[in-house]
């Protein structure tokens, strides 16, 4: 696979998780809204990691962890990196039991709303990057 293969097979990943979170937000599953910004956010950030690296990203889903290892978390703005952290967590506790009661008391139709609009901005920032 070439690298612009690659950068493209993420690409649509993350667009096919971005879809899946707005379907989430259609049937009211919130417990999965986030976690699915998540994984958008994820795909999107291994999409950029493909294109500035030779190598395959790395088997990890911490956010923060892949920006650094692909050299463009410095690129964030202080509101990126807030948002980045907000999400961070989603994917861990969308998965486990113990956490899964208490995320779901805290995503509410607004903040899922707004944690839907901020992966897209972020995910349309890093498709910049990449055109």
């Amino acid at each position: 696979m070439t690298k612009e293969e690659k950068v493209e097979y993420w690409m649509d990943l993350s667009d096919y998780d971005m879809e899946s979170a707005d379907a989430m937000f259609e049937t009211k599953r919130y417990l999965y809204v986030g976690f699915m910004c998540h994984q958008a956010i994820e795909k999107i950030f291994k999409a950029y990691y493909s294109k500035l690296k030779e190598d395959a990203p790395p088997y990890i889903h911490k956010l923060v962890r892949i920006a650094e290892l692909a050299g463009f978390y410095d690129e964030f703005s202080e509101a990126q990196k807030k948002f980045i952290d907000t999400i961070e967590p989603l994917n861990i506790k969308a998965r486990y039991p113990d956490y899964k009661a208490n995320l779901l008391k805290q995503l509410s139709p607004q903040i899922c709303q707004t944690l839907i609009r901020e992966t897209k901005i972020l995910q349309q920032w890093i498709k910049e990057k990449l055109s």
